[in-house]
């Protein structure tokens, strides 16, 4: 799975930096994912596989405040892709004739460099503040990677101003870019209804379907995850690989299974290869 996941991202990446046709706001703000998804998942699975294969189940600190770093930092900055992504989506089919004036190289920079700013940020505050936690008693952590709630559990300071941040931190970032994609798909749909041929509301409608699925795919696993009541530890540990291994393995699926453009790019690319194989 970590193999697809990663194999997979680097296909769409490929694909997309390889052919003109594809250098648009969307596929850029997709080639963002996919980087993140490749170093998230880079970041925990190598070092579950080699718990699975050695037995050593044990973590340094400085691996572990990695772990936290990375994760935090890729997913904080998927949020706001994503709702760059839905930005895009919006102007796209809601105001077509403005789409390359509002949508232009400058802007679509500037919501990415942004995106990864403020991703990088927040990752820095939640891994300095796991940093001055004191862990004195136990130290199994419940999880298969090191996670900021597993962490906040061992610790024996005081952790209750760490949660309300956490807490807060959630609801800005986390339900703030939420709500901002259902208020664009909002806007898509009444402007999708308002086309008068079924053909065009078909075309509108999957121009912005693969993002539609990539976004019930990010959100609906980490809403279960953060935000359902305490359960076991199995019940955790399935909904976490769900969210890190599963969804990044599907993204590249969605992207390319659901998109003609994608499918007309890669065999463009693959008959330029036998061109160049048979010329050489």
């Amino acid at each position: 799975m970590y193999l697809l996941c990663v194999i997979g991202n680097i296909f769409i990446t490929a694909i997309v930096c390889l052919n003109p046709q594809l250098h648009t706001p969307m596929y850029y703000f997709l080639c963002n994912l996919t980087v993140l998804d490749i170093i998230y998942v880079s970041v925990i699975l190598p070092k579950l596989m080699a718990v699975t294969i050695t037995g050593d189940i044990r973590i340094s600190y400085p691996e572990c405040f990695a772990q936290v770093f990375f994760y935090v930092f890729c997913i904080g900055t998927e949020f706001f892709i994503l709702a760059s992504m839905a930005y895009d989506r919006y102007m796209a089919i809601c105001a077509p004739l403005h789409y390359m004036l509002f949508m232009n190289p400058k802007t679509c920079v500037a919501l990415s460099v942004s995106s990864f700013s403020l991703g990088l940020l927040n990752s820095l505050l939640h891994t300095l503040l796991i940093c001055v936690l004191q862990f004195c008693n136990s130290h199994d952590i419940n999880n298969f990677y090191c996670d900021m709630i597993s962490l906040l559990a061992l610790s024996t300071t005081d952790t209750r101003s760490h949660k309300i941040f956490l807490f807060f931190e959630l609801s800005v970032i986390f339900l703030v870019q939420f709500i901002l994609i259902i208020i664009s798909y909002i806007f898509i749909f009444a402007a999708i209804l308002k086309i008068r041929s079924s053909g065009g509301r078909m075309k509108a409608f999957s121009s912005c379907i693969s993002h539609l699925i990539t976004v019930i795919l990010f959100y609906g696993p980490s809403l279960i995850l953060y935000m359902k009541t305490k359960g076991s530890k199995e019940q955790d540990t399935l909904l976490s690989m769900l969210y890190l291994v599963v969804v990044p393995m599907l993204n590249p699926l969605v992207y390319s299974l659901r998109n003609k453009e994608v499918w007309e790019a890669t065999v463009m690319l693959k008959k330029k290869i036998l061109r160049s194989s048979l010329v050489g």
